[in-house]
């Protein structure tokens, strides 16, 4: 093996871009999951996700371009912090697991005191992001810090190390419907939805490291739910679909959210069908085809966002007024039309059927006659 590329993962996403790097450099990137994007694009989703269903009600603004892009730079970096941690405090455990024994920290590419350097490094370029932000932004994304420092020691204490997941890595959907407006209840279960989603999905990853994870003493879904950890899984994503469909309902997404919701189903029925057919080979590809249907939700939303408001609409017919005046003639159907005399050039005129109502009154005598207006009939 070529001495350029022998410390490189062979489950790499992204070995060649990984061989480009100079040497001393693709530890960091490896540490920061670099060669492996599908990470920053599920904590970047949700991000947008929330930003355009808090813009259903207002549309979308110019502005939100630089949001998205500050948003990207945002999950890029602090999803590179969470793994660094992550490796830190699992250095030992990783060491033990066949899949993670070459990551720097257990390899010995890079020092305690290196990756602790790295993180700083990488909160530094976050805190700047965050100085962006608006206020009511800031602070959500503040209280996300908690949860990001204890997710990696919750594979020890709990078999729903996913759920923790999936409230971290969806914080983003209330930093970004907090950086549009405000955080709604339709926000809240939306969020909740995405949480139903991560656990879906990060599942599905975690059946790649079942039999290593059962000999250490880690705990994960995967494991809780053996032989049946596909078919629930699909049953949350299945929850998942519905929480969001509920939400876009709430929140006026109209048919476009509802179609949208659809969408993500259909995505989760494929990955579970080829789950099925595959078994746990397929695991890992399942498990990064998700950017596609958060992609889903995201630009499902969005595209509602940008479409214009449309009328209500009702099954019964409004009331057409006729505007009062000497109106001499009706246009009727097939180039018929109904003529009728004025009286004299002073008459103010009536709405028709109206006066017609009036006058048949009048001659019957349930109404008294101030004037008795001459009757062509008669």
């Amino acid at each position: 093996m070529d001495e350029d590329t022998r410390t490189i993962p062979a489950d790499s996403a992204l070995p060649g871009w990984l061989s480009s790097l100079p040497e001393s450099w693709r530890p960091y990137a490896m540490l920061a999951r670099l060669d492996r994007p599908v990470g920053i694009w599920l904590l970047y989703l949700p991000c947008i996700i929330g930003l355009a269903f808090q813009r259903l009600g207002s549309g979308v603004y110019i502005a939100d371009i630089a949001w998205t892009l500050l948003f990207l730079i945002g999950a890029t970096v602090m999803r590179g912090a969470g793994c660094t941690w992550n490796d830190i405090t699992d250095r030992d455990i990783d060491a033990s697991v066949s899949r993670t024994a070459q990551r720097p920290l257990p390899s010995g590419a890079v020092t305690l005191r290196q990756a602790y350097i790295f993180l700083a490094a990488q909160l530094l370029v976050g805190l700047l992001v965050w100085l962006c932000l608006p206020l009511d932004a800031k602070i959500v994304a503040l209280l996300s810090l908690p949860l990001v420092g204890a997710y990696p020691f919750m594979k020890r204490v709990t078999w729903w190390p996913q759920a923790w997941l999936g409230m971290t890595f969806n914080w983003g959907v209330l930093v970004g419907a907090a950086t549009a407006s405000i955080i709604t209840p339709q926000v809240i279960i939306l969020y909740a939805g995405l949480i139903l989603w991560t656990i879906a999905y990060d599942t599905i990853y975690a059946l790649q490291d079942r039999e290593d994870d059962a000999l250490i003493g880690v705990r994960s879904t995967a494991r809780l739910f053996g032989q049946r950890a596909v078919l629930i899984s699909f049953c949350f994503h299945m929850g998942s679909a519905a929480l969001i469909a509920l939400a876009a309902s709430l929140n006026g997404a109209g048919r476009v959210g509802a179609a949208t919701a659809l969408a993500f189903l259909i995505h989760g029925i494929w990955q579970t069908a080829r789950l099925k057919s595959t078994q746990e080979r397929s695991a890992l590809a399942v498990f990064k085809s998700n950017v596609w249907a958060g992609a889903i939700v995201a630009i499902g939303f969005a595209f509602s966002a940008m479409l214009p408001d449309s009328k209500p609409k009702s099954l019964f017919a409004h009331h057409e007024i006729v505007p009062e005046g000497p109106a001499s003639e009706m246009k009727l159907p097939f180039g018929l039309e109904l003529k009728r005399h004025t009286h004299s050039p002073s008459d103010p005129g009536e709405t028709w059927f109206a006066s017609d109502t009036i006058r048949a009154l009048k001659r019957e005598g349930v109404i008294p006659p101030d004037e008795l207006e001459p009757d062509s009939d008669e």
